[in-house]
């Protein structure tokens, strides 16, 4: 079982010694003597609660708060301040900035442990609630919505000069025929084995994949070149074409998919809309080609690669 992460933020280390001793055991700690290193740890480490000293030299606590709830990915993170000048103004201030709670010191044990219990069990409950209002019933894939959502914090991070950044998008190829002669139910069934199939080959946490609408996928693949984000979409069709899943209305006699893949290098802005143009266009190349294939391009040149063999070296790979 994972035990929750805590990050403790003080800049004088016998706090940190004394919230170690109260916490260790049924949590794992990490600890910050200054603001700025705490934004660095929870940026990277996504701890899920921060006790957070108010008082300290450079960026108080108020500041540390405030840019940890404007940032997208710890705006989530509930932080707790534990100080030593507790008074109405300060606490009001506190919790309209975003603190979820306040602890007075000295510290009490007992009550520490208590609200750290209490605000990770609430914690615990919104990341539920927030997990079923992103995923698709049919699939478990993320849906549209979250799509759409995390797709522009990427585009965002590709504007900052960050990283390369790729999409695919994935459509069933003669869907319609599917379910028209093997029913709807087959229809949920093969959409479930195609959901399967991509988020598969998908290991590292910034990797989303979702259900972009009706037997249509899509894959956000940050800090992915063209390359590598076509490698991984042959993974998925190649996947897919060797379940050898029957499709009586298709003319490969099997489900198979048509991929189009787009790519940015990181060195420009981006838009959601312009990605999802380019790989949707790749996606009409593939079915205008022949289906069953995949199609790939750098947004930054008229450069394409594509899976040109035939037919029937596809069914032998």
């Amino acid at each position: 079982m994972t035990l929750p992460t805590i990050l403790i933020v003080d800049d004088e280390p016998q706090v940190i010694d004394l919230v170690c001793t109260v916490l260790t055991g049924d949590h794992d700690i990490l600890f910050a003597l200054d603001g700025q290193r705490a934004l660095d740890l929870a940026i990277g480490e996504s701890p899920d609660l921060i006790l957070l000293d108010v008082t300290m030299p450079g960026r108080d606590g108020f500041e540390v708060c405030r840019a940890l709830k404007q940032h997208p990915d710890t705006a989530s993170i509930p932080v707790i301040f534990v100080t030593g000048r507790i008074d109405p103004e300060d606490e009001t201030k506190g919790l309209e900035i975003g603190a979820v709670d306040y602890v007075s010191k000295p510290i009490n044990p007992a009550i520490l442990r208590a609200r750290v219990r209490n605000h990770l069990e609430l914690k615990q409950i919104r990341d539920h609630l927030a997990r079923l209002a992103s995923r698709d019933g049919l699939t478990g894939l993320y849906n549209r919505r979250h799509f759409d959502s995390a797709l522009q914090q990427e585009c965002d991070r590709v504007g900052r000069g960050f990283r390369p950044l790729s999409l695919l998008m994935i459509d069933v190829d003669h869907f319609k025929r599917y379910n028209d002669s093997m029913g709807h139910q087959a229809g949920d069934d093969c959409l479930r084995h195609v959901a399967a199939a991509i988020g598969q080959p998908l290991h590292r946490t910034t990797d989303l994949a979702a259900r972009y609408g009706g037997e249509e996928f899509s894959v956000i693949l940050p800090a992915t070149g063209r390359e590598d984000a076509r490698r991984l979409a042959e993974r998925i069709r190649q996947s897919v074409w060797a379940a050898n899943l029957p499709h009586p209305e298709s003319p490969f006699g099997r489900v198979s998919l048509s991929i189009g893949v787009a790519t940015t290098p990181g060195d420009g802005r981006i838009t959601p809309g312009a990605l999802i143009a380019e790989a949707d266009g790749h996606l009409y190349r593939a079915k205008e080609h022949g289906r069953n294939r995949t199609v790939a391009t750098e947004t930054e040149t008229e450069t394409e690669t594509e899976t040109e063999t035939e037919t029937e070296t596809e069914v032998g790979a």
